[in-house]
């Protein structure tokens, strides 16, 4: 697996093959990223069941000035920090090991990682099957929406099985949906209030106190504010036609 565009073009990555990969095809990442590119200009994104990492380092080398990637599996998440050592962007990123439906997406020591600007969500296409309201992966979809964790009008791509349908927080509004082969991906814009607090009153961490050995990696750092300058509205152009992320696992 390589990536595709950007300062990192051909740059090869570790992926971690098995059963429980998920790649996506060179063509359909091209036809992707070439559609939402203008979204990542400066922005501070989140890959969220991030495997690997191929989708955020993707976006990084196409412009996004921070990445945080959220993973789960240890052999993923090994490698997810080999490629990005390959790529000696260990000042861009913040790698954190941590189970999605539980955390509150606020590591400690992330300042200028948030909030997030486009957020790539790609849980098991059989997590989405049940998503509804009540469920864990629901409220964590609930906190993704608060105020600091992601900006008025930050993207959400959600990828799932072609002609999946599923329940959303009202705070993230569909605005189109990318049809690719056997998969969607279902693009989602955050309204510019913040969620009611009684839709998370169940939600108690507002900073995520981890045991030391779940300390984010990179969260040493600090870097300071990014701007994140991103385009209103996803441009026209290209047709529309993995724990596992948009790509390899």
């Amino acid at each position: 697996m390589q990536i595709v565009a950007g300062r990192f073009r051909r740059r090869k990555l570790e992926t971690n093959p098995g059963d429980t990969t998920r790649p996506l095809l060179t063509r359909v990442k091209v036809a992707l990223f070439d559609r939402i590119e203008p979204l990542l200009k400066n922005a501070r994104v989140a890959d969220i069941y991030s495997g690997t990492g191929t989708i955020g380092l993707e976006a990084l080398s196409r412009g996004a000035s921070r990445v945080t990637f959220l993973e789960a599996d240890r052999k993923a998440f090994e490698l997810l920090r080999r490629n990005i050592a390959s790529l000696k962007v260990e000042d861009e990123t913040l790698t954190w090991k941590t189970d999605v439906t539980k955390c509150s997406f606020r590591p400690r020591k992330s300042e200028g990682f948030l909030p997030f600007d486009v957020i790539f969500f790609d849980p098991p296409y059989s997590h989405l099957y049940n998503l509804a309201p009540g469920t864990m992966l629901f409220r964590s979809l609930q906190r993704l929406a608060r105020d600091g964790i992601s900006s008025p009008g930050a993207w959400l791509l959600v990828r799932c099985e072609q002609g999946t349908e599923f329940a959303m927080p009202a705070a993230w509004q569909k605005t189109e949906i990318l049809n690719y082969r056997s998969m969607d991906v279902h693009l989602f814009r955050r309204s510019a209030s913040a969620p009611p607090t009684s839709d998370l009153a169940d939600e108690e961490l507002d900073v995520d106190d981890l045991p030391e050995d779940q300390e984010p990696e990179g969260a040493d750092r600090s870097p300071g504010e990014v701007k994140a300058t991103l385009s209103g509205d996803l441009p026209p152009g290209h047709p529309v036609g993995e724990e596992t992320p948009m790509d390899d696992r």
